[in-house]
């Protein structure tokens, strides 16, 4: 007979699902469990990585954890995301106060795509003061996926709280991971075909538009959104893809034409010939007129 006492997670929330509450609910509901939730910072977030993070203030943490422990009294804490010394403060103060049977914790520091995600000299106060309030610490490592530490470590919480032994528990979870845990993230990002439709219409359209956000609307994207999958994909801002692709026309041009620069600039749809002039020193640290004369 299973236990009926709740596990509580207290993390952040993944809009895309593949770690943060949203996977603690996920597994712990898969595995048979119940899971309520405190959650300790909103992410803008998708397959691609984290964009910002909006911390929640440590009396809402406070709140969220109190209603839930004063309520349904959970004995298994698993513990994620905390990236201020007041929610810090909160979590010690509530497992001092609680004194749930189990407390697992998992050190999120940074992403799988290398994003730092708590501040240095508040990790090192973790290690220092919440660690020993710990029953069980689940680290990540760098060939693991996207919240797979995370699915482990709730997989982990559920089995403790049937009151199985760690060991065991342990064994469990590794076991459920490696049979049921869907991996990479069950979704797939259009990164890469966005990649190449954005190439295409950069080609259709880069002699008289140079906007970013001419071409994220001919996507139907987000400007920020094209700017994550050009910079995981060539490491290159859209606008750097941009100027790119106008200055290597503007080279062909005084290579092979014998436009004067004032027509290549109208050409490039520049507003004068001193702006492109200004744009190609930029670009090739020399003006148009003595690249020509190089050649």
């Amino acid at each position: 007979m299973q236990n009926n006492r709740p596990i509580l997670t207290i993390t952040g929330s993944d809009p895309a699902g593949g770690s943060g509450i949203q996977a603690d609910i996920r597994t712990i509901a898969a595995l048979g469990g119940y899971a309520v939730s405190a959650i300790t910072s909103l992410t803008v977030q998708n397959t691609l990585g984290i964009q910002e993070f909006h911390d929640l203030p440590a009396n809402v943490v406070q709140g969220q954890v109190e209603a839930i422990m004063n309520d349904v009294e959970p004995q298994t804490v698993k513990i994620g995301l905390i990236r201020t010394q007041e929610t810090l403060q909160v979590i010690i103060d509530m497992l001092s106060k609680y004194n749930p049977r189990h407390v697992i914790y998992v050190p999120l520091m940074k992403s799988v795509q290398g994003e730092r995600l708590v501040p240095t000299e508040l990790a090192g106060e973790i290690n220092f003061r919440l660690v020993p309030l710990c029953t069980m610490i689940i680290p990540s490592s760098e060939f693991q996926t996207h919240g797979e530490a995370n699915t482990f470590a709730s997989a982990a919480a559920f089995y403790l709280n049937e009151g199985i032994p760690a060991d065991e528990a342990l064994r469990r979870a590794h076991q459920w991971l490696d049979t049921h845990a869907i991996r990479p993230l069950g979704i797939t990002s259009r990164s890469r075909e966005l990649y190449q439709q954005f190439l295409r219409q950069l080609e259709l359209h880069f002699r008289t538009n140079s906007d970013v956000n001419f071409y994220a609307d001919s996507l139907n994207v987000a400007a920020g959104y094209l700017a994550q999958v050009t910079r995981r994909t060539a490491g290159l801002s859209p606008k750097a893809i941009i100027d790119d692709r106008i200055a290597s026309e503007a080279a062909r041009l005084l290579d092979n034409t014998r436009l004067t620069v004032q027509e290549i600039a109208c050409k490039l749809n520049f507003s004068s010939q001193a702006h492109f002039c200004k744009f190609f020193r930029k670009q090739f640290a020399q003006t148009p007129t003595r690249y020509r004369k190089k050649l």
